[in-house]
């Protein structure tokens, strides 16, 4: 019994026990809801707060878009009426200027209504006139008819008779006179063929100073040069500008050019070809490109062995290159470096002699006429010319002035420029030193040669034959043969009005039309 009153006592205490646990389980279970409704209270509070939060945001942000869309939409209504009120100034100011020109329309009109009706009224003043003059003559007709006892018919027949008498007597003068310029014509020509006679014949100096003599191998390499039909001469002359002379001296043939560059061309070319041996147009043209370039360097060699000669130092290359020109320049058929020379070495011995610049006097002596290597070229005195390229390439201004004044265009500036002047003298008064007839020759041939390269189209001009003959190379694109008949013509009548010269002087115009394609 008391193991069963101990069991059932365990029970129940067991049942108890149970019974604890599940009240506190469930006061446990009360107290978290209550702590999780605290909780979930506050999360909605806190919620709410957020809500209210992101509400005021958006629509502090809502508002400031809209205020943002406002400003917009007044600025574009302000550009709206900024771009109407220009649009209606510029309206006005149209309106204004069609107004204004209305008015002088209106103006114009009235003003040309005024003339019209001022014309009228001068033609029916003009008209009275008239007749007032018609009147006037008629009644002075009939009172000369009633003085004279003539009719009007009777004074036209004396009145012509009497100018019949006059223009007789007038024919007769204009008959003598004409008979007298006949007469002076014809000592005119008789001079001018003897001049021309006698330029044929031309002076020793100038045949020494204006021709040049190929030798040949052998006469049958004349016939090479003619070439078939003398093709082969007409291109050498063509392509040099020299006058070609192929007669009985043996084994040479002469070069005949105002020009002593022209004939040097020429000269090196035809010895080229004779020992190239290949002579026909093509290989004459190749030729004589070659040989223009060597003759560039030969040029370039004579000046540098100027200034070694005379010990000058620091002149310009172009300088050089100019100075090698004037070897194929004469002035007054004095060749004009070895005049240069002569007058530098003469200005440094007396300045060294009375102890001035040598140096100055040796380079503006040596420069003085450097002009004359572009005076051809440029428009301008060959002493400007010279001052402007002395200037250009770094010569001092003492030598510049030397060159300015050494003939005397100004004071002169320096003793030195004294003795360049005074070398510049005596280099040309020695005895056989220029001839004058030469450079005026020269400079004839010149102006001839200018005044057919003064017209349009006109590629290339030669003065050959002493300046008997003008031969005119022309573009064939530019002129036709029609235009190259009536160019000739008009380059032979602007020759007689410009030019003084003796005989008469050929016009040629060449035209030639040329090819040319490459097979590849």
């Amino acid at each position: 019994m008391n193991a069963i009153t101990y069991a059932g006592i365990a029970v129940i205490v067991i049942l108890l026990g149970a019974v604890a646990v599940l009240l506190l389980k469930r006061k446990e279970g009360s107290r978290r809801a209550a702590e999780a409704e605290e909780e979930a209270r506050a999360i909605l509070g806190k919620a709410r707060e957020e809500g209210e939060k992101i509400k005021r945001e958006a629509a502090i942000e809502a508002r400031e878009k809209d205020l943002a869309r406002l400003n917009e939409f007044e600025a574009h209504n302000r550009e709206k009426q900024r771009k109407i009120n220009e649009t209606e100034r510029r309206l006005l100011s149209k309106e204004e200027n069609l107004e204004r020109r209305f008015q002088s329309i209106e103006r114009k009109e009235r003003d040309f209504s005024q003339k019209e009706r001022r014309q009228a009224q001068k033609e029916k003043d003009l008209e009275i006139e008239e007749a007032k003059i018609a009147e006037a003559l008629k009644k002075g007709m009939e009172e000369l008819e009633r003085v004279s006892g003539m009719t009007q018919e009777e004074a036209k027949a004396m009145l012509i008779k009497k100018i019949e008498e006059e223009a007789k007597l007038e024919a007769i003068a204009t008959v003598r006179r004409i008979e007298e310029e006949a007469r002076e014509k014809a000592a005119s020509s008789a001079r001018e063929i003897m001049s021309s006679a006698i330029q044929r014949s031309a002076a020793e100096h100038v045949v020494e100073t204006t021709v040049s003599v190929v030798d040949l191998p052998s006469d049958d390499m004349k016939g090479r040069i003619i070439g078939r039909e003398g093709r082969n001469i007409r291109a050498l002359e063509m392509a040099t500008g020299v006058d070609i002379i192929v007669d009985d001296t043996p084994e040479a043939v002469i070069l005949s050019s105002f020009d002593p560059i022209r004939r040097e061309l020429a000269r090196l070319s035809i010895q080229k070809l004779v020992t190239d041996g290949r002579i026909h147009p093509a290989r004459i043209e190749d030729i004589v490109e070659s040989v223009k370039n060597d003759l560039e360097q030969k040029i370039k060699q004579e000046g540098e062995s100027a200034v070694l000669e005379l010990k000058v130092r620091d002149i310009h290359p172009e300088l050089i290159k100019l100075l090698g020109k004037l070897k194929y320049r004469t002035s007054y058929g004095q060749n004009v470096l070895q005049h240069t020379k002569e007058v530098a070495m003469l200005a440094a011995m007396m300045a060294r002699e009375i102890g001035l610049d040598t140096n100055v006097a040796l380079r503006a002596g040596l420069l003085h006429d450097i002009g004359k290597a572009v005076d051809r070229d440029t428009e301008g005195t060959h002493t400007e010319l010279g001052v402007e390229l002395a200037k250009k390439y770094g010569e001092s201004e003492k030598v510049v002035q030397a060159i300015a004044s050494h003939h005397r265009d100004i004071d002169f500036p320096s003793i030195e420029a004294v003795l360049v002047q005074a070398a510049d003298t005596l280099s040309a008064a020695r005895p056989g030193a220029r001839r004058e007839l030469l450079e005026t020759y020269i400079q004839r041939l010149e102006k001839l040669e200018e005044i057919a390269a003064s017209f349009e189209g006109v590629s290339k001009a030669f003065a050959l034959q002493a300046g008997r003959e003008i031969r005119i190379i022309v573009e064939s694109l530019k002129i036709s043969d029609d235009k190259a008949a009536l160019l000739a013509k008009e380059v032979a009548t602007k020759i007689k009005n410009e030019l003084d010269y003796p005989g008469q002087i050929k016009v040629t115009v060449i035209r030639e039309m040329r090819a040319v394609e490459y097979a590849r």
